[in-house]
């Protein structure tokens, strides 16, 4: 229901300027959906719709698609790149050393990478802890990283 709710959302902000919550959950009423404003709310939340001035200065929700630039990117691989010393297997476990004060950082731009293999990870001042389901998942990840940082 919450899926069906979301996309009947995205296209009634695609079709239309929705100026307020109580108007986005009225036209969802209409459509079948029983919703309540405080409902409507999470919804807008977690599909991270953005009021957006018109022309004649009204404001209306819009999805905003941020689409992540090669700058962006370039800047997580550098702080891997810079703040990595060392990676070592210890099982399931991905133990990364970096820089004094720089695992938070690397453990970040490693979460930002989403690998599908790490499960999640653990950073104290310098070394980070990479949970994987198993063993073989290590040496997948640590080739990958490799290959990001040219080393």
């Amino acid at each position: 229901m919450k899926k069906s709710r979301h996309q009947k959302i995205i296209e009634l902000v695609k079709k239309q300027h929705i100026e307020t919550q109580e108007d986005l959950a009225d036209l969802l009423n209409h459509e079948g959906y029983r919703v309540t404003q405080a409902t409507v709310s999470r919804d807008i939340k977690e599909l991270k719709l953005s009021k957006v001035a018109g022309n004649d200065g009204t404001q209306y929700y819009q999805i905003i698609e941020h689409k992540e630039s090669k700058t962006e990117q370039d800047k997580f691989v550098r702080v891997l790149n810079e703040g990595l010393i060392s990676m070592d297997d210890a099982g399931n476990l991905l133990v990364i050393r970096t820089m004094s004060g720089m695992a938070n950082a690397v453990a970040a731009a490693l979460d930002h990478f989403q690998f599908e293999k790490i499960v999640g990870t653990l950073a104290g001042d310098d070394t980070i802890m990479c949970a994987m389901k198993n063993t073989e998942d290590v040496g997948i990840v640590m080739q990958r990283i490799h290959e990001m940082i040219g080393r």
